[in-house]
């Protein structure tokens, strides 16, 4: 099967260049000059339109288990909605309870998405309970194609770690290569701040952005980064939302420490605005860390453009409104923690594009080429290249769109972005040459994405 996309504007991390793009079965056969060539199976005109790698989310969580309930996406639609936003790979993370092993965890995530995911995926592993036989079992997650370990400074009594426990792993990180990435907000802090507020009888869902201050971060990121130096292991924060952790990840990389960091589109675009609204609407944007003061959007900003912010995922982590959120009305710590957003990022991020706060170099760079080469894809995602993976977006920067519940294709009762209108518009998606999204609908199904073993972090090696 030959597909030939022509006439429209190449994107990557240098810039833009008008080429047609000639793809032969599930990989990129050539990138050429308009016109050369004239025939394939099938034909796509992108005129008009920018032609870029397929997005890479590198932060999602697919039926996860949280505050007695799961994630509302399974696979299928989690998958599916990200094909209509234009990701075309999604790393999600394998949950290990406490008391448990990693192998057993990643083979049941493995049970969850296997046959079940209609774009490509992989797996971090989340490292709950550090003992010396987990330790030994992250050399086997490496070679089974997990190469990422994400650890929790917060949710004492969950996912917590001691800072002892950190530097154990991040010592195992630094001899096989693993990258260690860090939830840092500094639970025990927040969990009495979070006691005294309900004793004071203060149970909203704002309350769960007063209790979690950006201070908190701030605090546990720098101690997170000082773990890394003593060890010399890499160290990749997620979902950055604070100036004041900002700040920290900028000095250590200033440094030329292997430091990096993500943020998210509710940080760039809400705040705690959102989480006071009132009749309990406001549990919407309950995620941790939570929703920030707008003026930190800036800084968030500032520093996509300096690449102290390397990647920009989702932490998708669909909780609806009616039976999930409502579970903690009247105590805020009981709202289930996570917002929907795998279907947006690309057009959230291209609205910045719109915007002039990042250049479109850097909308493909920090939505698909940084974190495929961050987690071992690279070449084989998060470029238009020969011998790379037919992952390709047409998509339509003059597009006017609505985003709304009532349009999107997440497995949520509502939108965290309701009557956002954006200017540019995914068209047309392929995954490894198959057309899954085209303008007229989803010809994508359920068991075409494959798990993907990824290599090492490539900014490394």
């Amino acid at each position: 099967m030959r597909t030939l996309i022509k006439g429209g504007t190449v994107l990557s991390t240098t810039g833009a260049s008008r080429a047609d793009v000639l793809v032969e079965g599930e990989t990129i056969a050539a990138v050429a000059a308009p016109g050369l060539f004239e025939t394939a199976d099938e034909v796509i005109d992108a005129t008009g339109k920018y032609v870029l790698p397929g997005g890479i989310d590198a932060h999602t969580h697919m039926e996860m288990p949280f505050g007695g309930t799961f994630s509302h996406d399974t696979f299928e639609t989690g998958t599916t909605a990200a094909a209509w936003g234009g990701t075309t790979t999604i790393i999600d993370f394998a949950v290990q309870p406490k008391g448990s092993t990693l192998q057993p965890t990643l083979d049941k995530w493995h049970e969850k998405a296997d046959g079940n995911c209609a774009v490509d995926y992989g797996f971090h592993m989340i490292l709950s309970d550090v003992n010396d036989t987990t330790l030994k079992e992250m050399q086997a997650c490496i070679d089974a194609g997990v190469s990422s370990f994400k650890m929790f400074m917060a949710y004492p009594g969950v996912f917590y770690s001691t800072d002892g426990e950190i530097l154990r792993a991040m010592q195992q990180a630094r001899q096989t290569g693993a990258t260690i990435m860090m939830h840092a907000e500094n639970g025990i802090a927040i969990d009495e701040l979070v006691a005294q507020a309900l004793a004071e009888g203060k149970g909203d869902p704002v309350q769960h952005g007063l209790t979690r201050p950006p201070e908190l971060e701030g605090e546990a990121t720098s101690r997170a980064i000082r773990l890394a130096q003593v060890t010399g292991a890499p160290l990749y924060i997620v979902h950055l939302s604070a100036s004041q952790a900002l700040a920290a990840v900028a000095e250590a990389r200033n440094t030329g420490q292997n430091v990096f960091a993500e943020t998210c589109p509710q940080y760039l675009y809400l705040s705690i605005e959102d989480l006071a609204k009132p009749d309990f609407e406001g549990a919407k944007y309950v995620a941790s860390p939570p929703l920030r003061e707008k003026w930190h959007q800036g800084d968030l900003w500032r520093g996509l453009r300096t690449n102290d912010l390397s990647v920009v995922s989702t932490d998708h982590c669909p909780f609806c409104f009616k039976d999930q959120k409502e579970l903690g009305r009247g105590d805020f710590s009981k709202i289930p923690n996570g917002m929907p957003g795998v279907e947006h990022r690309m057009d959230l991020l291209h609205q910045g594009v719109v915007a002039g706060e990042i250049s479109l170099g850097r909308w493909v760079e920090a939505c698909s080429t940084t974190p495929a080469r961050m987690f071992g894809l690279y070449p084989r995602k998060g470029v238009i290249a020969p011998g790379s993976d037919a992952d390709i977006v047409v998509y339509d920067p003059a597009a006017k769109q609505t985003l709304s519940a009532e349009t999107h294709h997440m497995n949520v009762d509502y939108s965290a972005y309701e009557g956002f209108e954006i200017t540019g518009k995914v068209e047309t998606v392929l995954s490894r040459g198959r057309v899954i999204v085209s303008p007229s609908g989803f010809t994508g199904s359920a068991g075409h994405g494959k798990f993907l073993s990824r290599d090492l972090c490539q900014y490394l090696n």
